[in-house]
């Protein structure tokens, strides 16, 4: 079976905080890719729905920020779609490609 998904997503679990006009949350993120997130959180969102998100990496300093459309709310979590591409986003982009080097390592062939 063929992964048809665009960009590889990374394992991670990270703390986020995101808001968008009268909705604030924070969660977890779960998985992580230039594409996208998904997270476990709590709050009420809707498909469609436009967040800013604030993603804490691994001790770093400042969180990133990004903006991110909800793709998909189911039990596996809420599914966010970046609206800019995250390659403009210096700070993600080294992120994502490292874990992506350690994360390769272990793909099958």
């Amino acid at each position: 079976m063929m992964d048809r998904r665009e960009h590889l997503r990374i394992p991670v679990r990270l703390f986020l905080s995101f808001s968008g006009g009268k909705v604030r949350g924070e969660g977890t993120v779960r998985d992580i890719s230039m594409g996208g997130c998904i997270i476990e959180s709590q709050a009420s969102v809707h498909v469609d729905d436009i967040f800013y998100l604030q993603i804490v990496l691994e001790n770093e300093q400042a969180p990133i920020e990004v903006a991110a459309m909800v793709r998909s709310v189911s039990s596996r979590g809420i599914a966010f779609k970046f609206l800019r591409s995250a390659q403009e986003n210096k700070r993600l982009l080294a992120f994502v490609q490292t874990k992506t080097e350690s994360f390769g390592t272990r793909s099958s062939t």
